[in-house]
C-alpha cells in the first residue's frame, strides 16, 4: 500500500519549522522527515534515510522546491531518480503545476519539468544571493572594526615564567603548558607570538 512521505528542511537550528509540520499534517502524511541543514546538497541524515523507506506508489510532499534543495543540478538529478527509477509522486504544496500525480501525458510532463528547471534555478540564485550577502556584511563589519569569534583569552600570569623555564631546558614543553593550563598548541602559539 502506497505511503504518505514528508520532507520538511530548515537551514539552521533556530529556524521554526512549523509553517512545513503543519502543512504537511493537512496533507495526512504518514511519516515526516526533517532536516536543520544548509539545502547546498543532498548529503543530509534525515533525506537519506527518507529515500531508504521510499517504494513504488509512495507520495513525496514537500511544501516548497528550496525546501527539497537549493542546487539546481542536484534538485534535477534527484527528481529524476525520485520519480523515474524510485517511480514515486512528488507534490510540491505550492506549486501546483509540480504534482507529478497529474499530468502524466507528454504535456503535462513538459510543463513540470520546465517549471521545476525554473524553480531550481530559482531556490540556486536566491542561495547564491544569500551566501554574497553574507560575505558583504561580514565585510562590512569587519570594515567597522568588528570582531568575529570568541574573545582571546587573557595569557595566564605565569605564561613568561613557563616560557623563560622551557627555553632554558629546566621543564619540557608540554609541562610548561600544562603549568599554564593550555593546550600544548596554544603555549607553542604564544611561545612563537612572543607572548604578546
Amino acid at each position: 500500500m502506497a505511503k504518505k512521505y514528508g520532507y520538511i528542511r530548515v537551514s539552521s537550528k533556530d529556524q521554526n519549522e512549523d509553517r512545513q509540520q503543519i502543512a504537511l499534517e493537512l496533507e495526512g502524511v504518514d511519516y515526516i522527515f526533517m532536516d536543520k541543514q544548509s539545502g547546498k546538497d543532498f548529503n543530509r541524515p534525515e533525506y537519506k534515510k527518507m529515500v531508504k523507506r521510499l517504494h513504488t506508489g509512495d507520495v513525496l510532499y514537500v511544501m516548497s522546491i528550496d525546501r527539497l534543495g537549493r542546487n539546481y543540478e542536484e534538485i534535477q538529478e534527484q527528481w529524476r531518480y525520485l520519480t523515474k527509477e524510485k517511480r514515486i509522486d512528488i507534490v510540491v504544496l505550492d506549486m501546483p503545476l509540480l504534482d507529478t500525480r497529474r499530468g502524466k501525458d507528454l504535456m503535462g510532463t513538459f510543463i513540470a519539468d520546465l517549471v521545476l528547471q525554473i524553480l531550481s534555478f530559482v531556490a540556486q540564485s536566491e542561495r547564491e544571493n544569500i551566501k554574497k550577502r553574507q560575505a558583504e556584511g561580514i565585510a562590512a563589519a569587519k570594515a567597522r572594526g568588528v570582531r568575529f569569534g570568541r574573545p582571546p583569552r587573557s595569557l595566564p600570569d605565569n605564561f613568561n615564567d613557563m616560557r623563560r623555564k622551557w627555553e632554558s631546558r629546566e621543564i619540557t614543553c608540554t609541562e610548561a603548558a600544562l603549568c599554564c593550563d593550555m593546550p600544548l598548541s596554544t603555549f607553542r602559539y604564544w611561545v612563537d607570538k612572543g607572548g604578546d
